[in-house]
């Protein structure tokens, strides 16, 4: 198209025409089809973990943590096949109130027991948001050492809301890593809260890692989780904070004497160490160590882990039961009419919950 600044009215000026532009595609580009993965059997899934092979083990964990129906299925057969491969693990709890460095910390635990030999499982639960349920699943970050060693699987998990619902995943991950031959298996929690109570359930030694220097020691924790705990660690104790830290270690030895004696028959231990300056691990694995053989010695290690399977049997069947209730497509389409009658006053919490349960019990009634 012509310029009408070309035209006679505007003499001595000129506007030339543009250099044409070439595309911003590259024109030897060729689009490339996605490629799909080809989707494993479980054979092969197993055949996979049981070698070691810790792409197809991260693949296994993928499916154990989707929701999807055909997943769940698959899921569980390779969970299955797994099992006669599983058990031969030392599985560590670590809890603690937030910021106390409980990731610097395994990272130091992790390299400390991998120099013995072995390998090691980090199974981290990341914390959610309840507003828009994403994590940063951040723990790697905080793992330097851990995360590129190769005797080291960390995999963290994002609890999304539901602390019961990935506290059986980890339970189902815990037995794929123990298949793949990772002997030693660290559960790292939220926090101090619900689902200290969840992991206890799947370990063998729950360990506390507290601070000092932060008021009144004791009112950190809640005694629930103290009277769950087999070892309580009191971390950055070094430099002015090593003080703080043996009177706080003391604190806690005298609220320990308050408590009653734990069934495994172990007197639980309060150290001091610094995970940051890689200061007393060797004490605190050396007590851990202690503890196992002392439980293994007097029959409660087997015991314990026979109560938690039981415990899992129980916990699944309230799951199944709580997803088949709410997918139920008549409860669906009742719960809101419920919902509605009982912020009108209509009738009450108990009778509603009442009438749906009997729906859902006897649906010909």
């Amino acid at each position: 198209m012509e310029h009408p600044e070309n035209s006679k009215e505007y003499k001595g000026l000129t506007v030339n025409k543009g250099i044409e532009q070439p595309s911003i595609v590259n024109p030897y580009f060729k689009g490339r089809r996605p490629v799909r993965r080809q989707q494993l059997t479980a054979s092969q899934y197993v055949e996979g973990i049981v070698k070691g092979d810790v792409t197809i083990l991260s693949q296994a964990v993928t499916l154990v943590e989707s929701v999807l129906p055909d997943h769940q299925a698959l899921a569980q057969e390779v969970i299955e096949k797994c099992l006669p491969y599983a058990g031969n693990s030392i599985r560590i709890g670590i809890s603690g109130v937030p910021g106390a460095g409980k990731s610097t910390s395994i990272d130091s635990f992790g390299l400390h027991v991998l120099k013995e030999g072995g390998k090691l499982a980090v199974l981290a639960i990341d914390p959610s948001s309840e507003r828009s349920k994403g994590s940063i699943l951040g723990d790697k970050t905080r793992m330097e050492r851990l995360s590129v060693h190769p005797d080291a699987f960390v995999r963290p998990s994002p609890s999304a809301g539901s602390l019961g619902g990935v506290a059986r995943k980890t339970r189902e991950t815990i037995v794929l890593c123990e298949a793949a031959g990772f002997d030693k298996i660290f559960v790292e929690t939220v926090g101090v809260g619900q689902s200290e109570t969840a992991v206890h359930s799947m370990v063998d030694f729950f360990l506390l890692i507290q601070l000092a220097g932060t008021g009144d020691e004791l009112q950190g924790i809640k005694r629930g989780i103290m009277e769950m705990a087999d070892g309580i660690v009191i971390n950055k104790a070094d430099g002015d904070n090593a003080e703080k830290a043996e009177l706080a270690a003391r604190s806690f030895r005298n609220a320990l004497h308050l408590f009653p004696a734990p069934e495994s028959g172990w007197t639980p231990q309060v150290l001091t160490y610094s995970g940051f300056y890689d200061l007393r691990i060797k004490e605190v694995w050396d007590m851990i160590y202690d503890y196992i053989a002392f439980v293994k010695q007097n029959g409660y290690f087997q015991h314990k882990r026979n109560e938690q399977s039981k415990y899992w049997m129980y916990e699944t069947i309230n799951e199944s039961l709580r997803n088949d209730f709410y997918h139920n497509p008549v409860i669906e389409n009742l719960l809101k009419i419920k919902e509605n009658q009982i912020q009108n006053g209509e009738i009450t919490s108990f009778t509603a919950a009442k009438h749906l349960l009997d729906i859902y019990k006897n649906p010909q009634g």
